[in-house]
C-alpha cells in the first residue's frame, strides 16, 4: 500500500472517528448512544410493536420503550430472578389477569419470550396502573412504583406515609424502597430523554 493511500486512510478513519464523537456528544446521553450503536439495532427491533401497544392502551410509546429499556434492555428472552420474563419483564400472575381480561386462551410462561405479546401483556398492565392514579397531578410515577413493587407495597407505602392527596413529586420522595426509588428515576429520565430527542 503506497504512503498516500495510507495517508489517505489514516485520514478517513480520523474524520470518522471525530464525527462520531461529536455525534455522541450532542445525544444528550452519550452514554446511552454508545450502548445502542453497539446492540447493532436491538434497540430499536421493537419500536413497531411498542408503537401499537402504546396506541391500544393509551400510553405514549415512548414511555413504553423506556420501560422495557430498564426492565431488559431490549432482551426479550431475559428471566428476572423471581420468574419475570421478557421484555417489559411480566410475571405469570400479571399474563393471567391480561389472558383473563381479554378473552384469550392461558399464556405458558414462554409466550411472554414473544416480544410482540410481552409488550401487549406489560402495556395492559401499566395501563391499569395509570387507571387507578389518572386522578393525580401526574399518574406515571405512581404507575411505575406499582409496576416495579406491585400494589400491596404501593397501597403500604400510601398508607404508611399519609400519601392518598399526595403529589408525585411529593410520592417519590416517600418511596421507602431504594431499588423502587431509583427504578422511577431512570426511566423518567429515559422517557424525557426520548421526548428531547424527538424519537424513541
Amino acid at each position: 500500500m503506497s504512503r498516500w493511500i495510507r495517508n489517505f486512510v489514516l485520514v478517513v478513519l480520523l474524520a470518522a472517528v471525530a464525527g462520531a464523537a461529536i455525534v455522541l456528544y450532542l445525544s444528550g446521553d452519550p452514554f446511552y448512544t454508545l450502548h445502542e450503536w453497539l446492540a447493532f439495532g436491538r434497540y430499536h427491533r421493537f419500536d413497531a410493536a411498542i408503537t401499537e401497544a402504546g396506541k391500544k392502551y393509551n400510553i405514549d410509546p415512548m414511555l413504553l420503550k423506556a420501560v422495557i429499556w430498564r426492565e431488559s434492555a431490549f432482551q426479550h428472552y431475559k428471566v428476572g430472578r423471581d420468574g419475570e420474563r421478557g421484555l417489559m419483564q411480566v410475571m405469570e400472575g400479571a399474563a393471567k389477569d391480561w389472558s383473563s381480561s381479554q378473552k384469550v386462551g392461558t399464556l405458558q410462561p414462554d409466550d411472554l419470550f414473544d416480544p410482540k405479546t410481552n409488550i401487549e401483556v406489560g402495556a395492559w398492565y401499566l395501563n391499569q396502573s395509570l387507571k387507578r392514579y389518572s386522578g393525580k397531578d401526574d399518574p406515571i410515577p405512581f404507575a411505575l412504583a406499582e409496576y416495579n413493587a406491585g400494589r400491596q407495597r404501593m397501597n403500604r407505602w400510601i398508607g404508611e406515609n399519609n400519601l392518598k392527596e399526595a403529589t408525585a413529586n411529593e410520592f417519590q420522595g416517600n418511596i421507602s424502597f431504594p431499588g423502587t426509588k431509583s427504578y422511577v428515576q431512570e426511566i423518567l429520565a429515559r422517557y424525557n430523554y426520548y421526548k428531547a430527542q424527538g424519537h424513541m
